[in-house]
């Protein structure tokens, strides 16, 4: 199938964190601040309840209350992205109409995690729900949490199916991703969006569409502003702001022991900078005091302030 519209998603689209007061509890104001916080740093779209959004750990009232709140918040803006991802068919088909219904743009959907899917079952899956969904979809290639990836033969049989409008890829596979790059020319329509922030700059001067940039959260100007310097290939631009996202990734997101470190430092960094709470919901807890204090002297450090949200000049 050919088109030879514009990709509609592109530039840079935060996967939020959900800023919770406690387990079943959303930080309404936290949240407000949040999105006013992303929009003002010129970001192009929101993507909630995604794996930074700790979704598979939220009840499905939550999710749903936070689908509402972050539309009506956005209030058209931009684009909302939604996860639906779920072990239930139909809990992702519900939260999906849920999504329709307030505004959202579009929904994510990743694999079915818990039992291993085989390539034939997982294509099936996506034939089956897809026309069962009221939204345009992005496949989410997460294998590190799935324990599948989207092979290429089963992303070929998506791109057949007009309601799939793009893809964004987390599996940090360079290789995969420039592959994923060539198979554009047959639907120049899809999007194409990386996950890890450490390889936004090259993926978009390789044919990319921009990030889903969980730092962005943090510091919305920075992404952006990679994200434009690679869409007009200015390199030495992009190798500079590179170096401060790298900056980011080396420090702050090492805080902690885990592999929950990256949500942890993102939140407790929001909380230092005023933004929101930094609750997280279980399994996970929030930083002590002595990895606070930490990621706190980071900040200072990089001069990232709630106004700022920039680090401080680093040489390249």
């Amino acid at each position: 199938m050919k088109t030879s519209s514009a990709p509609a998603y592109h530039g840079i689209i935060p996967p939020i964190i959900t800023p919770l007061k406690d387990r079943d509890t959303l930080d309404v104001a936290g949240l407000e601040n949040l999105i006013e916080h992303l929009l003002a740093g010129g970001v192009h779209g929101i993507f909630a309840l995604g794996t930074t959004g700790e979704a598979p750990s939220l009840s499905y009232r939550l999710r749903r209350e936070m689908v509402e709140r972050t539309c009506k918040q956005v209030a058209g803006r931009v684009p909302v992205l939604v996860g639906i991802t779920d072990t239930s068919f139909v809990e992702s088909v519900n939260l999906a109409q849920h999504s329709a219904e307030q505004g959202a743009a579009a929904v994510v959907l990743s694999a079915p995690y818990y039992f291993p899917v085989g390539q034939p079952e997982l294509t099936e899956y996506v034939e089956d729900l897809v026309p069962e969904l009221p939204l345009p979809v992005f496949l989410y290639n997460m294998p590190s949490h799935t324990k599948v990836t989207f092979e290429l033969s089963t992303v070929r049989r998506a791109m057949d199916l007009p309601g799939v409008v793009g893809m964004k890829d987390s599996s940090g596979n360079m290789v995969y991703f420039h592959q994923l790059v060539r198979e554009l020319e047959h639907r120049p329509d899809w999007s194409l969006l990386v996950g890890p922030e450490e390889l936004l700059g090259e993926s978009v001067l390789l044919g990319g569409h921009g990030g889903v940039c969980g730092g962005a959260n943090l510091c919305p100007k920075l992404y952006v502003a990679l994200y434009e310097a690679a869409q007009k290939r200015d390199v030495p631009r992009v190798m500079e702001l590179h170096a401060q996202v790298m900056r980011i990734s080396s420090s702050i997101y090492k805080v902690g022991r885990h592999g929950s470190a990256f949500i942890k430092s993102v939140k407790c960094a929001l909380s230092v900078l005023g933004v929101c709470d930094d609750f997280l919901a279980e399994p996970f807890h929030r930083f002590r005091d002595e990895e606070r204090l930490r990621v706190g002297a980071y900040l200072e450090e990089f001069e990232i302030t709630r106004e700022r949200a920039w680090p401080a000049a680093v040489e390249v």
